[in-house]
């Protein structure tokens, strides 16, 4: 199988695991599975670090689970459907985001790379 095929399935399956799960459950879970199998693979930890915590970003305010949009709904109390329609500007550009850097992933390691020599 084709290691872009593999990330692919990795992307989706944390992807799908984020939008029903808290974020510290699936890192502990995924990334002793998957962390070696992606550098094994050739792809930049790094980089595979940034897509990883872009991922959990998504699912932090996507229903069903939305943690950070219960949050607001509750120290603000504006209903959680308001809070759920506001974030979808955001919630947009995150996903853009995650695509730029899942195309060109030398922006997510320029300046990790400037640090480290």
């Amino acid at each position: 199988m084709a290691p872009s095929t593999i990330n692919t399935r990795i992307i989706k399956a944390q992807s799908g695991l984020s939008d029903c799960h808290r974020s510290s459950s699936i890192l502990l879970i995924t990334l002793p599975l998957t962390f070696p199998l992606i550098t094994n693979l050739g792809f930049d930890p790094i980089w595979f670090g940034v897509i990883c915590i872009k991922l959990i970003e998504i699912g932090l305010v996507t229903p069903p689970v939305g943690v950070n949009c219960y949050i607001v709904s509750a120290a603000t109390n504006v209903p959680l459907t308001d809070v759920f329609r506001g974030t979808g500007m955001m919630l947009l550009m995150e996903v853009i985001t995650l695509i730029i850097l899942l195309l060109f992933p030398v922006l997510s390691t320029w300046l990790p790379s400037l640090m480290i020599g």
